[in-house]
């Protein structure tokens, strides 16, 4: 499976392309939307509220530190680049593999 699309390596620092949707009854990271890792938060899009979110539950998925994760763009856009800085990137490639693997997607209820 190729995931080069979702993302961008320079060096530790890694830009991820994550399609956000906010107003969702819980936060969890739910596979691949196009060439974004799809997300979904429970805080709505107001304030930056869904944002914050976004970059708290790319935090602890990838088990760095809320400073560690910055927005880059897309602010007010569903499509959003995050900055991932001082990352184990074999790490990081085996956790977004299990993320975005078919078998390991949610299934709906």
């Amino acid at each position: 499976m190729d995931l080069s699309p979702l993302y961008e390596l320079n060096g530790d620092v890694v830009t991820l392309h994550v399609h956000v949707a906010p107003g969702a009854g819980r936060s969890a990271v739910v596979g691949r939307h196009g060439d974004a890792l799809k997300v979904r938060v429970a805080a709505p899009p107001v304030g930056g509220r869904a944002n914050d979110a976004a970059r708290s539950l790319l935090a602890e998925t990838f088990d760095l530190k809320d400073k560690q994760v910055e927005l880059t763009s897309g602010e007010t856009s569903r499509s959003k680049r995050f900055k991932l800085s001082k990352v184990d990137v074999e790490d990081f490639e085996r956790r977004l593999h299990l993320l975005v693997a078919p078998e390991n997607r949610p299934r709906p209820t």
